[in-house]
């Protein structure tokens, strides 16, 4: 396997009595779209300043492409805040001329990079404009494209469909695809879980300075798995409940008529096949499928039984 483009190995950090993250270890693999999860105040913010180099850690080490992480990766990072940076007073065009300039593109190299952005998210009007005249999503417009333009290896993304409606949301949503499968490694933190399934490959959740879950998404959705499947069928409902035994739990049923549909659980060692057996006599299956648990779900179980382990403990 690849060695991973990012890694933080047991990364520790205080700020006074706040322990914000505590030896928290992730690895991000090349190319790939990472998750970073967790409720408000969980410590995904001091992980992305410390990426950034904007803080440094208390304890723990950070590389990239396996050297230790070091002022020169400032170049290979692209990063996207919550909060945005943009100068007000300045216009947007001198703004991106600016930032890009710093990132080490050159006047001509930076224009014609910028040309293609502004024109593919129709913002060519915007250019004389101060970003104080900008709409919120207007402005978060730019800041993509200012994080993006010198096509740095490692992207940082946080919150990044924050302000936008969802036309816009889904053109970002699309860039961030498209640079990922153009070879960009994205390090992605948003509280919109339907936005995980989508777009991450894998995640690391942390809750309260820890790290308390991580793996590739599709794993950790199997890890959760329920034994809890959905069933329509034609047949009558009753018939259909009489015929289960003991090694099934009926959750919730519909009735419409002859048209019914059930959810239900498998118990204990028993299988799909025993549950065939058990209801085609009395039914027509039109549809069976299992019910994975969604990221939203795994989230919400995951914080709230390790704050209520924490709290026994």
């Amino acid at each position: 396997m690849d060695k991973p483009l990012f890694e933080a190995i047991q990364v520790s950090k205080t700020y006074g009595n706040y322990q914000a993250l505590t030896d928290v270890n992730i690895a991000v693999q090349t190319g790939s779209v990472f998750g970073l999860l967790g409720p408000n105040g969980a410590g995904k913010t001091s992980l992305i300043r410390i990426i950034n180099q904007i803080t440094a850690p208390d304890s723990g080490e950070l590389l990239f492409k396996g050297k230790r992480l070091n002022p020169n990766h400032i170049k290979d990072i692209g990063y996207l805040p919550e909060e945005r940076g943009l100068y007000k007073k300045m216009e947007v065009g001198e703004q991106c001329m600016y930032l890009a300039q710093l990132k080490g593109l050159d006047k001509r190299e930076a224009k014609k990079r910028l040309r293609l952005w502004f024109e593919k998210f129709e913002m060519v009007g915007w250019w004389n404009k101060k970003v104080e005249e900008l709409s919120k999503g207007m402005a978060q417009k730019v800041q993509f494209v200012v994080t993006v333009l010198h096509e740095p290896e490692l992207l940082i993304f946080d919150e990044p469909f924050s302000g936008f409606d969802p036309v816009n949301a889904a053109i970002i949503r699309d860039e961030i695809l498209d640079l990922s499968k153009n070879g960009a490694t994205i390090i992605f933190s948003t509280h919109r879980m339907e936005s995980v399934e989508e777009l991450c490959d894998s995640i690391a959740l942390i809750n309260k300075s820890h790290k308390i879950l991580d793996g590739k998404v599709t794993d950790i959705r199997k890890q959760y798995r329920t034994n809890t499947f959905q069933m329509e069928f034609k047949g009558n409902i009753l018939s259909f409940t009489t015929a289960l035994w003991t090694g099934f739990e009926l959750l919730e049923k519909w009735n419409d008529g002859e048209h019914c549909k059930v959810k239900l659980r498998i118990l204990n060692n028993h299988t799909v096949n025993d549950l065939f057996a058990a209801v085609m006599p009395v039914c027509e299956i039109i549809s069976f499928q299992e019910i994975i648990p969604t990221m939203n779900e795994i989230f919400i179980t995951t914080v709230q039984q390790t704050n209520q382990e924490r709290a026994i403990a």
